[in-house]
């Protein structure tokens, strides 16, 4: 079943353009049906996983190519899975007047294979095998629209993150030398480290920051904003469901899986990661208050919250494990909610600025509403679930009692206030600033988008209260999962 659900969507959208479906209808269907047995698929692999792996194939003796379904693959992989099919629904009423549909679902779906592969790789080799195909895979979907910014933010992309790659391969081939590549280890695979501890905690800040990399953390924080310009179902797959996601869950298999804590707690390590996090955290959050464009804005928001999960990662505990892996699944649910409210304000209206949004809940009420509910939510105000996961990594970081776990909690708290600004003004703006006389003269005066769009939009609106005032089961599924009791 782990084989399956990365080769069927790979293959289907390869496939898909040689089809030459005479509506769009009709490529919808196909693709959608793709997507919906491509997850249930992975979720009957994740409620069936025995904790074996799958071995593909040896690259050489001991060192295999395989797929394994643990806690953390499984926490990734439920999320791609749940998400996936909303988006792509998304997708297909904002792709109907775009150009080249057939090559933007067949890349689009061939990615959510390529992110399950990552999900359920069992060793830093096959994890690093799909980190690169992710790349690939994602490249053509923000090349998209094929004008001059696209092609530069491609560019950018593929050279921040192929590079980003490079350091990684560096922590792949130490990881190789002194330790078991065969399979991830909670407490780490460095079998053989004893005398080499320095060096191994030098090469794992390289990995930290190459892995990272498709996490936005600095220096290499640049390529997401500029990716923006793609069509907004590509920002959604970006910023809330793939390609940041599988950044920060490559970082956690990296630091808890292959070098350890043991190797790596009260030391430099430690200390330097967690302050280019938080350092991060700030930087995302101070770009988004200073930009006036609505998804660059959102983008630098991803920038900021990607590092709250390195943060809990670099904590290197157990709570703060579960604490990254909480916010990686509200922030997604969070995420893609504002993207899609922007995407269909660009739809529906062609305003792509802040200053532009003033007095839109009169002709975009329910959209309006639903990119202050999640506003509010990425905040962190009770009870939405963005509350629970800064929760978590408040505690964690406090647990620590040590001076930077106190820098990790004051970091929290400032960006939060951040948040309230850069998210808040755009919500003042639509709710208390009188619509422009250009706009009140339209005769179409209610731009809500379809009923397509709506439900996604709102599908993952009660989704933030759920998660928020049922949080208990969910957060113990993600304890387990952190520590390596699942």
């Amino acid at each position: 079943m782990l084989l399956a659900a990365v080769l069927l969507p790979v293959l289907s959208g390869a496939l898909l353009p040689l089809f030459r479906f005479s509506s769009g209808r009709k490529r919808a269907i196909y693709a959608e049906c793709v997507t919906v047995l491509t997850s249930m698929l992975t979720l009957a692999a994740v409620w069936c996983r025995d904790g074996r792996s799958w071995v593909l194939f040896e690259v050489v003796k001991g060192l295999p190519v395989a797929l394994f379904c643990d806690g953390a693959a499984a926490v990734f992989a439920v999320l791609v899975s749940l998400m996936w099919p909303f988006a792509a629904l998304y997708a297909f009423s904002y792709m109907e007047h775009e150009e080249r549909p057939d090559r933007f679902f067949a890349w689009y779906t061939i990615a959510y294979g390529v992110t399950l592969g990552l999900a359920f790789s069992a060793n830093l080799l096959t994890l690093y095998i799909f980190y690169e195909c992710l790349t690939m895979a994602t490249l053509p979907l923000v090349n998209h629209k094929d004008d001059p910014a696209s092609r530069k933010a491609g560019l950018k992309y593929a050279a921040w993150t192929i590079g980003g790659a490079a350091l990684g391969f560096v922590a792949l081939i130490f990881s190789i030398q002194y330790g078991d590549p065969s399979l991830f280890r909670v407490g780490g695979s460095l079998t053989g480290a004893a005398g080499h501890e320095q060096l191994l905690r030098w090469i794992y800040l390289l990995g930290f920051v190459g892995f990272g990399t498709k996490a936005a953390v600095a220096p290499t924080s640049g390529w997401l904003p500029t990716a923006s310009v793609a069509p907004t179902p590509v920002t959604a797959l970006l910023h809330a469901v793939a390609v940041v996601n599988a950044g920060a869950y490559a970082v956690l298999r990296l630091t808890r899986d292959v070098f350890g804590t043991r190797l790596l707690a009260d030391t430099f390590a430690r200390t330097a990661v967690l302050a280019l996090a938080c350092f991060t955290v700030l930087l995302g959050a101070v770009m988004a208050v200073r930009e006036q464009h609505l998804k660059r804005r959102l983008a630098w928001s991803t920038v900021s919250n990607l590092s709250y999960m390195l943060m809990g990662i670099a904590l290197m505990t157990d709570e703060g494990f579960t604490g990254a892996l909480a916010h990686l699944v509200f922030h997604g649910v969070m995420k893609i909610v504002l993207f899609f409210c922007a995407g269909a304000i660009l739809v529906r209206t062609g305003r792509e600025y802040v200053q532009d949004l003033r007095g839109l809940h009169r002709q975009m009420p329910l959209t309006c509403a639903a990119f202050t509910l999640a506003g509010a939510a990425m905040l962190g105000v009770p009870p939405l679930c963005g509350f629970v996961s800064k929760w978590q990594l408040l505690t964690a970081a406090a647990a620590t009692q040590t001076p930077m776990g106190y820098v990790a909690i004051g970091t929290i708290l400032l960006a939060a206030v951040l948040t309230g600004v850069y998210l808040f003004v755009p919500v003042t703006a639509m709710y208390f600033r009188p619509l422009a006389a250009e706009y009140a003269q339209d005769p179409q005066m209610k731009k809500d988008p379809d009923d397509r769009m709506l439900i996604q939009i709102f599908v993952f609106c009660a989704a933030m209260l759920v998660l928020g005032l049922a949080s208990e089961p969910v957060v113990a599924w993600l304890s387990g999962a952190a520590s390596g009791l699942l």
